[in-house]
């Protein structure tokens, strides 16, 4: 089984953010980096299957020159090879340009199983797995915990509200997006780290898979929220102004 692992770079999680001087996104040049982690529970995800059924996990990463980083960490965890879609990234990235670009990347490769995290820690959009899978028209599924093999095609669990899953048989090709907290993640060994300096890269410029279209998303502006003080005293006896209390609560800070 051939199963396609889309990952992506994303600022780590203790890094101090700030806006850039044009206000369009978040100044980059000395933050850290690392694995999206949604993503990361996609690769253990794609790895365990490995284990089971044999085959092959090949990483696609689309991103600057410094996402080779990320790539080798997923090689060192045990991915075979990786394709990374080589592009500046502006931070307003749009889903569907995006995907149009990976499955361009991808014709040649005809995975049987594509796995991508189910958004982005960064911006979250929470749209490019999707998008995929219909550019590529695979059958899909979302919110994944947990995938078995079924005669030809797979069995998943969708973890659903208040505690509810869902499992669903699919055909296979097919395109998931999986959960974060779905498995335990295992970390690089000292091996996997020296032989992933070997392991395949194979680099493409954005521009060669043309056709992608226009951006159809871009940032204007992004800044921190205002941050306003406001009192407000309840009149009425102590019966009269706990019920306005509560009311507020209910209907305007919407915590009841």
């Amino acid at each position: 089984m051939k199963i396609l692992i889309a990952i992506k770079q994303v600022p780590s999680r203790d890094s101090q953010l700030k806006i850039n001087a044009s206000g369009t996104w978040i100044e980059d040049a000395d933050l850290a980096w690392e694995i999206n982690e949604p993503d990361a529970y996609a690769l253990e995800a794609g790895l365990q299957l490995k284990e089971k059924l044999g085959g092959e996990v090949v990483v696609l990463c689309a991103g600057p020159d410094l996402a080779a980083q990320t790539i080798r960490e997923a090689l060192a965890k045990g991915a075979d090879r990786a394709i990374h879609i080589v592009r500046e990234e502006s931070g307003s990235s749009d889903p569907l340009m995006l995907a149009r670009t990976m499955a361009r990347a991808l014709e040649s490769e005809k995975p049987d199983l594509v796995l991508t995290g189910l958004q982005s820690d960064d911006l979250g959009y929470g749209q490019t797995g999707v998008i995929l899978a219909e550019v590529m028209g695979l059958p899909h599924a979302t919110i994944i915990m947990n995938i078995e093999t079924a005669g030809n095609g797979i069995k998943v669990k969708r973890e659903l509200e208040d505690g509810w899953f869902q499992h669903v048989e699919m055909p296979l090709p097919a395109l998931l997006t999986i959960q974060s907290g779905a498995t335990k993640l295992r970390y690089a060994t000292l091996m996997g780290i020296k032989k992933a300096k070997t392991k395949e890269i194979r680099r493409i410029a954005a521009a060669e898979l043309g056709g992608a279209g226009e951006a159809s998303i871009s940032f204007d502006r992004i800044y921190t929220p205002g941050k306003t003080k406001h009192s407000q005293i309840f009149g009425g006896s102590p019966k009269e102004a706990a019920a306005q209390l509560v009311e507020k609560l209910r209907f305007e800070a919407r915590v009841l």
